[in-house]
């Protein structure tokens, strides 16, 4: 028997588009912030919170173990301008940086002149001059603190023979413990600055001391018109983070002279942590840290206007 066939019309089928794929710019893009996710979310963590954290610590008074109570700015207030101590560690730390960032500078400098003299055995003597960087400032500060014993250190040793009849007790006298501090912060950072000038003197074109020699001009001549300013760039780099460090400076306090004698080498990250870590005083702490934060800021965005003025970026 034959079938029927169908008067109407099969009903047409549904077009299934195919979904439109990511290019490969926007595939990479995603990848790459699925690899900086856990990055992201440690400094979220670890850093933003920690910020807001100490900002919200800052308005009170907590010991860690009560409640905190909230006072408002009161702590700033009173370090501002009812405490004592805390312009004598405000001073130390200007002392410290005033006098450690220039001398580490120069003598850095100085010693970079020297070793791009063309001498055999450059990449030992970079190796050694850099290996007080690479150790531990704790390692750093026992070997000094033996140099500067009173009774059988070398230092005073060194000084007897030379004539001193009575060299100074160093880390026990409230003039000679800041300057004993920097020369150890100076030492342990020069081998750093002057990886950096020697770079710095090696991208020196050498056809510029050519012409200048052509020209007459003399050795001190060269070094005043052509490598100084040409090391403006190195100079400001090194400036920068050498006053950033020292307004940190924290280890070779605490192993040398524990902020003594008489709170003559107490800088101001050492008066953080024993204000926060000894004396419980959290909330004074934070905003101590504030005022911290606030003058490398402000100090790191006038070297930014100033240099401007001094700082050369091309021959």
């Amino acid at each position: 028997m034959a079938h029927p066939i169908a008067t109407e019309s099969a009903a047409p089928r549904p077009v299934v588009r195919p979904k439109p794929r990511l290019n490969l710019r926007s595939r990479e893009a995603i990848a790459a912030y699925l690899f900086l996710l856990p990055n992201i979310i440690g400094f979220l963590i670890f850093t933003v919170l920690a910020v807001v954290a100490s900002a919200a610590i800052s308005l009170t008074n907590w010991d860690l173990l009560s409640a905190a109570q909230f006072v408002g700015l009161e702590n700033y207030r009173y370090l501002l301008f009812d405490d004592p101590l805390f312009r004598t560690v405000m001073w130390n730390t200007f002392y410290f940086t005033v006098v450690g960032v220039p001398a580490s500078i120069v003598l850095a400098l100085g010693l970079a002149l020297a070793l791009n003299t063309g001498i055999r055995g450059l990449p030992w003597f970079r190796a050694a001059y850099f290996l007080p960087v690479i150790t531990a400032t704790v390692v750093v500060a026992l070997i000094w603190r033996w140099f500067y014993n009173p009774d059988f250190g070398v230092l005073n040793y060194v000084l007897f023979q030379l004539g001193v009849d009575t060299p100074p007790n160093w880390l026990a006298s409230q003039t000679w413990a800041m300057p004993a501090v920097i020369i150890v912060a100076v030492w342990k950072q020069l081998g750093y600055n002057m990886v950096i000038f020697l770079a710095g003197l090696q991208a020196i074109p050498q056809t510029l001391y050519e012409a200048a020699a052509i020209d007459g001009a003399s050795r001190w001549q060269r070094f005043i018109h052509i490598t100084l300013p040409l090391l403006t760039p190195t100079t400001f780099f090194i400036l920068v983070i050498s006053v950033i460090g020292s307004l940190q400076t924290f280890d070779a306090v605490l192993i040398l002279t524990d902020g003594g004698p008489a709170n003559a080498t107490r800088t101001i990250v050492y008066h953080i942590w024993q204000q926060a870590f000894v004396f419980l005083e959290m909330g004074y702490a934070a905003a101590v840290s504030w005022i911290l934060f606030f003058f490398i800021f402000l100090f790191t965005l006038l070297q930014w206007w100033l240099q401007k003025r001094w700082v050369h970026y091309e021959a």
